[in-house]
């Protein structure tokens, strides 16, 4: 017995210094995806809407932390309760977890996993803030954030990544959140935006983004970060997986980029920057679930598909007659569905498991399981989205008024705008000259 007790200890994880440094360095680069989502989308709003959109994605930095340390993460990694809730009593206000306590068959403390869980918790409402641009009170936004986050994200995180979770038992593969974020996401910014209606002008009025190497700068500081995102899902570099991931992440956005930009020079006539900047996120968006599972080869595929399906469907919204304004139903909802989908057929069985899809063997097995996963999270999603938002509306109210719309919703909600028009020239403003440089008599000049 004395021998078997050694051997177990000899055998019992140890906190890895390594892979606790790579795990805070990841967080760290998936905090910094939510400015870099706030500039992504700032740019592609009016000028008047450019604040409003970077405070919708701020916002959700500050509610979810709170909310994620005084009950979230128990919610989402506690103990299972019925394969679709976590609790533990003790993680409340993480008041029970020492410095030293390893989260569960890894070398990393609960902690490092605590804090990089949080990161993908504060990204997740706030990629859905996109399809809203324009016309949400940031009072409703912000409370929606804190119900959204507390009945639907929470809960579909246990769901997919928590031991006992419903998905994780049944075998979907999601490693790093193609359910519980894009199409989660992208499922509730069309549920929102089919009870809020479409914006002043929507389909009549030019809506082009205002500021695109904003646009470009936003895309290129996700792409980084998203490297944190997918890599460090692994929670360690023991085993290559990570870096099997890293490389897939790389390749499929690149994929995916130059797909999005051929379908819309045959479609269109040009290569636009707007295009390169969606394109790889749509990439980024399809490998997320599927880098664990798929080779190089695989992820190739994967952004390819996914840069051309997702291009296609951003059209969508014209047909249909939805107002997703920046294309987070397009780009997430469809990217999502894509990458998670197309595991059941490029996986290779020699990644994170040994599940291998129907072009490497294995029939559709994955497959079914994955649409198990894809379209129960994306109709839970949809549905409570939609109710909060209606409940909402007709209590607080979710849209401004029609005159702060026209007008510009940083001045009404905000008191800012993002530009200062005050010395462009050309007379188109004005300024006042003070009584002392004029000889005691104010005037107005051109600026």
């Amino acid at each position: 017995m004395a021998s078997a007790a050694i051997t177990l200890a000899a055998d019992a994880p140890t906190l890895s210094a390594a892979n606790t440094g790579f795990m805070l360095i990841c967080s760290a680069l998936v905090l910094l995806m939510t400015p870099g989502l706030a500039f992504f989308y700032g740019g592609m709003v009016r000028v008047k809407s450019t604040l409003n959109m970077l405070m919708m994605s701020f916002i959700s930095i500050g509610i979810v932390t709170l909310l994620w340390v005084l009950y979230g993460f128990s919610l989402a990694f506690g103990t299972d309760k019925g394969s679709l809730i976590g609790w533990n009593s003790g993680w409340v206000g993480l008041s029970d977890i020492g410095t030293a306590d390893l989260w569960d068959g890894y070398t990393i403390p609960i902690l490092a996993f605590m804090v990089f869980q949080m990161m993908f918790a504060i990204i997740t409402p706030a990629l859905i803030s996109g399809a809203l641009a324009d016309r949400v009170k940031f009072t409703a936004w912000a409370l929606f954030v804190a119900l959204w986050a507390t009945i639907v994200y929470f809960p579909v995180a246990h769901w997919v990544w928590g031991a006992g979770g419903w998905a994780f038992e049944l075998g979907v593969i999601d490693f790093a959140g193609g359910t519980a974020v894009h199409i989660n996401a992208g499922a509730a910014a069309l549920g929102v935006i089919l009870v809020i209606g479409k914006r002043v002008g929507f389909k009549k009025d030019p809506m082009r983004p205002h500021s695109l190497p904003l646009v470009m700068l936003g895309a290129g500081l996700l792409w980084f970060g998203w490297f944190g995102f997918n890599a460090g899902s692994w929670l360690g570099n023991d085993d290559g997986v990570g870096s099997l991931m890293f490389v897939n992440t790389q390749v499929a956005t690149a994929a995916a980029m130059l797909a999005w930009l051929a379908y819309e020079k045959i479609r269109h006539g040009a290569f636009t920057t707007l295009g390169a900047a969606s394109g790889a996120v749509a990439g980024l968006v399809a490998i997320t679930p599927s880098g664990g599972a798929v080779s190089p080869i695989g992820a190739i595929a994967v952004g390819a598909i996914a840069g051309v399906l997702c291009a296609m469907a951003v059209g969508l919204k014209y047909k249909l007659g939805y107002d997703d304004s920046l294309d987070v139903v397009g780009v997430h909802l469809v990217g999502g569905v894509v990458g998670s989908l197309l595991i059941g057929f490029f996986a290779s069985g020699k990644g994170q498991s040994d599940v291998e899809g129907l072009f490497y063997g294995g029939g559709l097995d994955q497959f079914w399981k994955q649409c198990a996963g894809v379209f129960a999270v994306l109709g839970y999603s949809l549905v409570v989205s939609a109710i909060l938002a209606f409940l909402l509306d007709k209590t607080i109210g979710m849209r401004v008024p029609e005159d702060d719309e026209i007008a510009g919703i940083d001045q009404a909600e905000h008191a800012e705008t993002a530009y200062d028009f005050s010395g462009a020239g050309g007379g188109a403003a004005r300024t006042t000259v003070p009584p002392a440089a004029v000889g005691g008599e104010s005037k107005k000049v051109d600026a």
